[in-house]
């Protein structure tokens, strides 16, 4: 098992890591991203859109930090609040994987981290 972490997504706020490989290191199982600004570690401006675009990143930054890319991810599991956001997240979602198209689940939650409006995790695969 290795960690993955970088400065370029945000800090983990509890005790996980941000992404671990395992099965030497072909799999990489990344943590639920929030829209949280790795700089300042508040969560962006722009609501749904502009969470929904800052989680994206922050995956990408983990998945480059382990040196993988979008094309990688097999699996997400999108946690909405409220998931009358679905069809903006859903455009999105599309945009950022460009055609890639990874198995996913959509469920709506109760509450996030830092009441954040959405939460993205995924699975990646080398190769």
């Amino acid at each position: 098992m290795r960690i993955v972490s970088t400065d370029a997504a945000p800090k983990a706020i509890g005790p996980y890591a941000q992404g671990v490989f395992a099965t030497g290191g072909e799999m990489l199982f990344l943590s639920g991203q929030v829209g949280l600004d790795p700089v300042s570690g508040a969560l962006v401006d722009g609501g749904i859109a502009g969470q929904t675009r800052r989680v994206l990143a922050n995956i990408e930054a983990v998945l480059l930090a382990a040196d993988m890319q979008k094309s990688d991810v097999v699996k997400t599991t999108v946690f909405l609040k409220d998931l009358d956001d679905f069809q903006v997240v859903n455009a999105i979602y599309e945009e950022f994987f460009s055609g890639h198209r990874p198995a996913r689940s959509t469920v709506q939650v109760a509450a996030l981290p830092r009441s954040a409006l959405i939460e993205i995790e995924a699975i990646a695969v080398r190769g």
